[in-house]
């Protein structure tokens, strides 16, 4: 009797404390909003947790953004992501003149919205000559960066941290 009695105590107890120990939508909401403002890709992304539900939102760049957003929004506790995010194209550069300061103005500029830190560049002649070091992650888009202000030649000297 008493070995009856104090199993149907341990399963109860098991069973309160498991019903308690799931986190909180506002701590679910709070833990997946600083996932995505920690991604610079995502930081425009915003969250709302219901239920365990999350539903992003906001504008980003490209798909793969968007991908990254719901992969950094389905943190642990969190049973399901609505993804309501926007894949909005950056509007195109101008065409850079001949004017290499024009050019490396256009190229410092893109440097900044692309967030990279590091990169150098220097036009000469209409070419480019990009050095410094960046984020390995962020290698690709201040490369890109350089070809969208189309300058005549590109030098690439830039390296990866």
């Amino acid at each position: 009797m008493k070995i009856k009695l104090l199993t149907a105590l341990s399963i109860s107890l098991v069973l309160f404390l498991g019903a308690c120990g799931g986190a909180s939508d506002t701590d679910l909401q709070s833990a997946a909003d600083k996932a995505l403002k920690a991604e610079t890709t995502t930081s425009g992304v915003t969250v709302e947790v219901k239920e365990g539900v999350a539903t992003i939102k906001g504008d980003v760049a490209d798909q793969a953004a968007k991908a990254k957003a719901e992969e950094l929004a389905k943190v642990e506790g969190v049973k399901n992501v609505i993804n309501e995010v926007n894949v909005n194209a950056p509007a195109p550069m101008p065409e850079a003149s001949g004017d290499d300061s024009e050019v490396k103005a256009k190229i410092e500029e893109a440097f900044k919205k692309k967030g990279c830190d590091g990169a150098t560049v220097e036009v000469k002649d209409g070419t480019a000559t990009i050095g410094g070091s960046v984020k390995a992650d962020k290698f690709a888009e201040c490369v890109m960066a350089v070809n969208e202000a189309k300058p005549k030649k590109v030098e690439n000297k830039l390296e990866k941290k």
